[in-house]
């Protein structure tokens, strides 16, 4: 594989709505266009954002699916085809080749947990079973598995394996994995919307956000602002923490989607285990989204 950049800045990590406990395609077609337009340069889908523990197999097929087909070439669409089990991993991963997905992102098994001898095979083996890039998944706090720096660098040997989404939170981390990866076809994404400055800053080359799905084009902004070096990056992020503080008040989803049902992309539900935010939180996250799109907050 010749050398590849997936995307660059924001990437989305798609809710999935819901509409009386069914997925709401319509609202979902909706969200996406409205995505696009608002300048995100990437799509996941089927991610833990979109609730996809939750979803059965022909949901996932069919949200992908309809994804690929709505997008129509328009910005990437990655596929998060990972799951605690390789053989579930790889049909994911192919069947996301089939309906024309841009790319895999593949979490690290969970529960069942592994070696980092174990993980490394287990990436190996999905990266291997179509031509599409990979990006790797690591967020301990979800899984309770975490890929070591140095197996990152292993695998960022594999001609599939282009990226890792950086979910750790420890700039450490971060750094470290920087140092070992420099000079492979390898690009680190964050995954916490809350560092994503100073992750860019320090190389990273963008997000997959969650806060993404209400104002992409606000933190592409603050992105092609630190690639051009400007000085006022900071501040201009800065003055997006109301909308990320805000999407962390509880686990996500659960606040997030409070705010896309409010936008009009499918009821505000979710799939139990997780449950509504308690009615006074939910109005001062959706104040909190009124407000910034007023231009309330300095």
């Amino acid at each position: 594989m010749d050398d590849i950049l997936i995307f660059e800045g924001i990437g989305v990590a798609m809710t999935t709505p819901f509409t009386d406990d069914a997925v709401d395609y319509a609202a979902f077609r909706a969200h996406i266009e409205y995505l696009i337009e608002n300048n995100a340069q990437a799509l996941i889908i089927n991610g833990t954002t979109g609730e996809s523990p939750t979803l059965d197999g022909e949901e996932m097929r069919s949200l992908l699916k309809t994804a690929v087909e709505t997008v129509a070439g328009r910005v990437p669409v990655i596929a998060g085809t990972g799951t605690n089990s390789t053989r579930t991993t790889i049909a994911h991963s192919q069947y996301a080749a089939e309906v024309g997905a841009d790319g895999l992102m593949l979490i690290t098994p969970y529960y069942n947990k592994s070696s980092q001898r174990g993980l490394y095979e287990h990436f190996v083996q999905a990266a291997e079973s179509t031509d599409l890039p990979v990006i790797l998944y690591n967020v301990p706090g979800r899984t309770g598995m975490t890929i070591e720096p140095g197996t990152v660098e292993k695998l960022s040997r594999h001609e599939n394996i282009v990226g890792l989404k950086d979910a750790v939170g420890d700039l450490e981390y971060t750094k470290e994995v920087l140092e070992l990866t420099k000079g492979q076809n390898f690009t680190l994404y964050s995954g916490n919307d809350d560092n994503m400055h100073d992750f860019c800053r320090l190389g990273g080359k963008g997000l997959i956000s969650v806060v993404g799905n209400i104002i992409p084009g606000e933190l592409q902004g603050v992105y092609d602002s630190i690639k051009a070096g400007n000085s006022d990056a900071a501040e201009q992020f800065s003055r997006l923490m109301p909308m990320i503080e805000a999407v962390q008040v509880d686990v996500n989803p659960i606040p997030v989607k409070a705010m896309t049902s409010a936008l009009g992309f499918g009821k505000y539900e979710l799939r139990l285990p997780l449950v509504p935010l308690e009615a006074e939180m939910h109005d001062k996250v959706v104040e909190t989204l009124r407000r910034f799109r007023e231009g309330s907050f300095v």
